[in-house]
């Protein structure tokens, strides 16, 4: 990674969010914003100033897929963060980076290696 990097934060459980806020804190990265239901989170995916956006697949039982969509539209890279790993993915996101939950800072680490390469 080159330096510090804005990620979006999109993950309807606060306690999970605010861990990852930490996490990526202490990795030396920005959190741009948080978003915790799908409509806010595609409304910042419009105008987000974010590298990454790291979703969780499953927002309150809406997927998160339409957030993503503009996001990668926008060119913002992608990590998805699932209970279910890598079935939890539709097309066009199944090649995405995933992390499964529970995670540990060094899957996120990995994870933003392995996107921003």
């Amino acid at each position: 990674m080159a330096g510090p990097m804005r990620i979006l934060v999109v993950d309807d459980e606060m306690m999970i969010a605010m861990m990852l806020e930490d996490m990526l804190n202490d990795l030396g990265h920005k959190v741009a914003c948080l978003a915790m239901r799908l409509p806010q989170a595609v409304e910042l995916a419009k105008t987000v100033q974010a590298d990454i956006a790291i979703l969780d697949s499953n927002l309150d039982g809406r997927k998160s897929f339409p957030a993503a969509e503009i996001l990668r539209d926008r060119g913002v890279k992608l990590i998805f963060a699932s209970g279910y790993g890598s079935p939890g993915l539709e097309a066009p996101f199944l090649e995405a980076v995933i992390v499964k939950k529970p995670f540990e800072a060094n899957d996120i680490r990995a994870a933003l290696k392995r996107v921003a390469a």
